[in-house]
């Protein structure tokens, strides 16, 4: 009966060093990948999401300027392409 406790004993150290190891190179390779990850974000070809909002806020705000713009100059034509109403001739003295 000692030797069964024995070998029982081994195998389970064996099994937890195996579990040790096991997760022990689970958190290697998860730290590799943040770091691949960090680089590939943190290069030229990324932008921030704090720039990319900005961005799209100056292009909202262009795009709004831009149709105001557009409203005016269609008013403006319309004006100049509606004829003048004729001017009654000034009363001769």
């Amino acid at each position: 009966m000692q030797s069964q406790n024995k070998f029982f004993d081994d195998l389970a150290k064996v099994v937890n060093g195996m579990a040790g190891t096991v997760a022990g190179m689970g958190r290697e390779a998860e730290a590799g990948v943040k770091d691949k990850l960090r680089d590939l974000v943190g290069s030229d070809d990324m932008v921030s999401r704090d720039e990319f909002e900005a961005v799209k806020a100056m292009a909202i705000k262009a795009r709004e300027e831009n149709e105001l713009l557009k409203a005016r100059l269609d008013a403006m034509e319309a004006t100049k392409a509606a004829p003048a109403p004729k001017k009654k001739p000034a009363p001769k003295k």
